[in-house]
């Protein structure tokens, strides 16, 4: 800064000053007010859940760890039945446990052998319906 040898030069660099002081006293109130509103629960839940519904990989996790737990309970319900065998019940928890661990463990697998056998089976309706047109 310039050494300042007037009193008009003084008064012209305080009002510089002043001016500057008031637009960064303006952009500090606005930033306090985006943080106050940022800080609110019903926003911090907001971007949480924006967070997490737009994280391939989280979801990709909860689908896997759905399909594990599912397949595992199906595969239990299906083995026991209606059986109030308590060995058979025990056998089945076992393998409901293993089978959700296995279908969460490879579910990206299990994903892409299912869609290419829908594409495999729709491709063949669409054949089918094609050939019986013509």
């Amino acid at each position: 800064m310039q050494n300042i040898t007037s009193i008009a030069g003084l008064k012209n660099a305080i009002q510089l000053l002043e001016v500057e002081q008031g637009l960064k006293g303006q952009l500090l109130k606005e930033q306090l007010y985006l943080t106050y509103e940022s800080l609110k629960p019903v926003n911090l839940l907001r971007n949480t859940l924006k967070e997490i519904s737009s994280s391939p990989y989280l979801i990709d996790n909860i689908t896997g760890a759905g399909m594990g737990l599912l397949s595992g309970f199906l595969s239990k319900k299906i083995f026991v039945g209606a059986s109030g065998n308590l060995i058979r019940k025990l056998i089945g928890s076992i393998l409901q446990f293993g089978v959700t661990n296995i279908v969460a463990q490879n579910s990206e697998i299990i994903k892409s052998v299912g869609q290419a056998l829908l594409q495999h089976f729709f491709r063949k309706k669409e054949m089918n319906s094609n050939s019986r047109v013509r």
